[in-house]
């Protein structure tokens, strides 16, 4: 068995010609939290979009290794269906359904002839948000009833419901307030403990600092460095993103 839940070895995305992604190497233990980190333009997402196949497996070069075994997936079904679930920048929560139906969207539950089993949906949705520590939110109320934050939770929830094992966070805190941010980071914490696995993506150092175990830097779409937390300092992170 490999000690490393994901590994993507020498990753090469062109587009045009051009080389967004040249030769990129990154490694994931179950219940790490691997801080991904780089100027804007240097890869991060185009390295996200290739594991969760946004770019199918034939659209780039290398290999990707789940659980040690070889991952060619076509659609983001297909990786989310191993476990490896993204939660991007811009949230994709529909705002006039409740916090429960966008937590089982695409992932119903029913009853036999089809009809929705919504206090089933509406115990599990509950259940998961005690388990992030939200538990005075209701989940019958539509969205949009409920902030940045809260909707970022419901968005986790989303990811803990279809089973991740491995969460991509795509600058998850650039509309939170510092509180908010507080308990994004303590969740991430807890997910960690419970042998979730973690890619981290933000500007904000001092996230990835709190909540990192280990820092991988890209530069120019090419892998610079792949250092342990504690051996780094916020000073270094930069020196290697910029070079």
């Amino acid at each position: 068995m490999s000690q490393y839940l994901l590994q993507m070895n020498g990753i090469v995305k062109s587009f045009g010609g051009v080389h967004a992604l040249n030769g990129i190497d990154i490694k994931v233990r179950p219940g790490e939290c691997v801080g991904l980190c780089g100027e804007n333009g240097a890869g991060k997402s185009t390295l996200m979009k290739v594991l969760s196949a946004v770019y199918p497996w034939g659209t780039w070069q290398g290999e990707i290794l789940w659980d040690g075994q070889p991952l060619k997936a076509h659609s983001i079904s297909e990786t989310e269906a191993a476990g490896i679930v993204i939660i991007h920048q811009e949230l994709t929560l529909v705002p006039d359904l409740s916090v429960a139906e966008n937590i089982f969207m695409g992932h119903e539950l029913t009853l036999p002839g089809g009809r929705m089993n919504y206090p089933a949906m509406i115990h599990r949705a509950e259940a998961l948000m005690r388990e992030l520590k939200v538990p005075d939110m209701n989940v019958s109320l539509p969205v949009s009833q409920y902030g940045g934050g809260y909707q970022q939770l419901v968005e986790i929830a989303k990811a803990l419901n279809k089973q991740a094992r491995l969460l991509i966070l795509d600058e998850p805190s650039s509309a939170l307030t510092r509180s908010e941010i507080d308990v994004l980071l303590h969740i991430v914490r807890d997910l960690k403990a419970k042998g979730v696995a973690c890619v981290y993506i933000s500007h904000k150092l001092d996230e990835v600092a709190a909540v990192c175990d280990t820092i991988s830097v890209i530069r120019d779409g090419k892998h610079v460095a792949t250092t342990a937390m504690a051996d780094m300092d916020i000073p270094r992170i930069i020196t290697q993103m910029v070079g």
